[in-house]
């Protein structure tokens, strides 16, 4: 057991600023996830959107769910829960009231997500669990306003700034989870023999960008980038489990992470989903690391108390409705006792969590009971790292919108009111507002969610209608020109595909 701790202690520690840089990341990146999803506040959160309440309670919810969204389905009530967010979202950038803010932040961000569950991707399952955990963690320590109050500063040797816990160990596993599990789960020939899968991916004209569309035609390159890719993800997280080395191995897994998603964004479009990784990755720096970032880049926060962050710190400090304090006369359990439970919640959470990730995997491992479930749920644990897993997705293709005007004319709403015709778009991807969009669009060509398609119609007609009404349409088809990626550079014949057809009630 000796041995065990120490093993543990050696490659589960981390450096508090190394966490304080990832707390600021996240806390920026959900300032621009709400900015983002802002501008859709009718089209994704209210009853005249795409999913109307009821449609969400009688398709996606389950009874485990909570939202604060939910109680209302007017978008003015959305942007106060959206002005709310961000509100907290900054107390956790500049580190105010830390750890309430992130309870806050992440109990908003659940009661978001929960509301528009066809708008998901995989990096907002990642955002979730880094904030979880991230109550668990001291990462408003330093670098924070809360660090102003206690005196703090970053003149102390860098073995002062280390850090173990239960939620060091969870924040450690979780990231190494995330490539493995998805590594696991693609276990297609295109991923780990013949290496075809990066082709497939930037055959996707809904998500190619301007790098991919350049070394796409290489297909030996694309094979070899595709089984690097693979074998990365199944590999390198064991390199976070090495007791010797362990600083020079941590650099190791930043640098080839990084480097990793800035290649996906470049190539790819995939909205927020490279930057969260990136940000989940830099609570890994090592104390060396941080020792060079600290003195090079943020010398001005080594004493937050003088200079320029002194005057910052002290107009927030003056306020009094910035403060929050709770105050009861009998603690629920002894003081002495806190940790330990802390620590015992963290890892069977920890536990859990890596039996559910390894559940939906292949492997021969007893799986975890749906009737125990109900718990990752309720805290949305749920995690499933399918990324292009287990096949990249193929029907690859692009929409028209045409509306029929009461003359008669043709247009395609997509085309800012053009005349339809069949020829793909120079940018697929530029038909998409932002990647909540893409990921919708994608989700509304699976037969499972045809329950969603007349309200999209629906949406699309009446906010044309309201921004044309010299030019209103009467009725609106929603096509879906299909275009499925074939091998070897095949040029597909794409078909048209009339998805839904909606059109106005005649006037009595």
């Amino acid at each position: 057991m000796k041995y065990l701790a120490l093993y543990f202690r050696k490659v589960f520690t981390v450096d508090l600023r190394a966490l304080a840089i990832m707390r600021i990341w996240l806390a920026g990146i959900i300032l621009i996830d709400l900015a983002i999803r802002a501008t859709d506040l009718e089209a994704h959160y209210s009853n005249m959107g795409v999913l109307p309440l009821h449609v969400l309670h009688q398709h996606l919810w389950l009874p485990q769910l909570f939202s604060f969204h939910i109680m209302s389905g007017l978008w003015q009530f959305q942007a106060v829960l959206f002005a709310i967010a961000a509100v907290f979202a900054f107390c956790l950038l500049i580190g105010y009231k830390t750890r309430f803010a992130t309870i806050a932040s992440w109990l908003l961000l659940l009661s978001l997500q929960n509301r528009n569950l066809v708008i998901g991707q995989g990096g907002d399952d990642l955002l979730r669990m880094l904030l979880f955990w991230g109550i668990f963690l001291p990462w408003g320590r330093l670098y924070s306003y809360d660090a102003t109050r206690k005196g703090q500063h970053l003149s102390r040797p860098s073995s002062d700034t280390t850090y173990f816990s239960a939620a060091t160990a969870a924040y450690i596993l979780q990231v190494g989870l995330v490539y493995f599990s998805t590594a696991l789960l693609k276990n297609s020939p295109e991923w780990h023999t013949d290496g075809t899968a990066l082709y497939y991916a930037l055959s996707l004209d809904q998500i190619l960008m301007p790098v991919g569309r350049l070394i796409y035609p290489y297909p030996e390159l694309l094979r070899v980038l595709t089984l690097s890719a693979y074998y990365t993800e199944l590999l390198l997280p064991f390199l976070l489990l090495i007791p010797v080395y362990t600083n020079f191995f941590r650099m190791v897994v930043v640098g080839v992470l990084v480097s990793f998603h800035v290649g996906i964004s470049l190539t790819l479009f995939v909205g927020l989903f490279y930057l969260i990784n990136i940000a989940s990755v830099a609570g890994l720096l090592p104390p060396p690391a941080m020792d060079w970032i600290d003195r090079r880049l943020l010398s001005s926060f080594r004493r937050p108390n003088t200079g320029h962050f002194k005057k910052v710190f002290k107009r927030l400090r003056q306020p009094a409705l910035l403060s929050i304090q709770v105050k009861l006369n009998r603690p629920l359990v002894p003081v002495h006792l806190l940790p330990q439970l802390r620590n015992g919640f963290v890892s069977a959470t920890l536990l859990y969590c890596i039996w559910w990730n390894l559940s939906g995997t292949h492997l021969p491992i007893h799986k975890l009971p749906n009737n125990s479930r109900w718990f990752g749920y309720l805290l949305r644990l749920d995690q499933h790292w399918g990324m292009f897993a287990p096949i990249v997705f193929r029907d690859d293709g692009w929409y028209i919108l045409e509306g029929q005007t009461a003359t008669g004319k043709a247009i395609d709403l997509n085309q800012q009111g053009k005349e339809v015709d069949d020829v793909k778009p120079a940018s697929v991807m530029s038909l998409f507002k932002n990647d909540r969009w893409r990921k919708y669009s994608e989700n509304y060509l699976f037969v499972s969610n045809a329950y969603l398609r007349p309200y999209y119609c629906n949406y699309l007609m009446r906010r044309w209608n309201e921004n044309h009404p010299t030019q209103p349409i009467t009725q609106l088809q929603v096509v879906y020109m299909k275009e499925p990626s074939l091998p070897d550079y095949q040029v597909p014949i794409p078909t048209r595909e009339v998805l839904c057809i909606c059109a106005n009630e005649p006037e009595r």
